[in-house]
């Protein structure tokens, strides 16, 4: 699959990204994240009703190299959880940004939900920075 970040979404230095659409975000991993990992085999999420607090863990993905933890990129309650990221997880490697999303989150603080996310250029030139 091609290495490629979305002009569309939100970034964060953890490797999540964000689609902000009114009160509402969508999350999940970036390119770059799943490519690190490698082949996912197991994913752990939020349920529905949850709070969920930007910068703080909100799941799990396990990987055939390494458990790594999810961060959110913003704050609120989880609205809806992808549940076929449960059951499948590797389509977190094989389509990250479309059916791969993890969990749609009302935002508490909808002005605010995008400081301190990155744009896809400021991740691009962050990814070069810490390689």
């Amino acid at each position: 699959m091609e290495k490629t970040y979305p002009e569309d979404l939100k970034y964060t230095k953890d490797h999540e990204w964000c689609q902000i659409d009114g009160d509402v975000a969508t999350v999940g991993i970036t390119w770059h994240a799943q490519d690190a990992l490698g082949d996912i085999v197991y994913c752990e999420l939020p349920e529905v009703g949850d709070g969920v607090s930007k910068g703080e863990t909100f799941g799990v993905v396990e990987s055939v190299k390494a458990v790594s933890d999810l961060y959110s990129p913003v704050s609120g309650e989880v609205i809806e959880r992808n549940e076929g990221v449960l059951e499948s997880p590797e389509m977190l490697n094989q389509d990250m940004y479309s059916a791969g999303w993890m969990v749609r989150v009302r935002l508490a603080d909808v002005a605010n939900a995008a400081a301190d996310l990155m744009s896809m250029a400021e991740y691009e030139a962050f990814l070069t920075s810490e390689s």
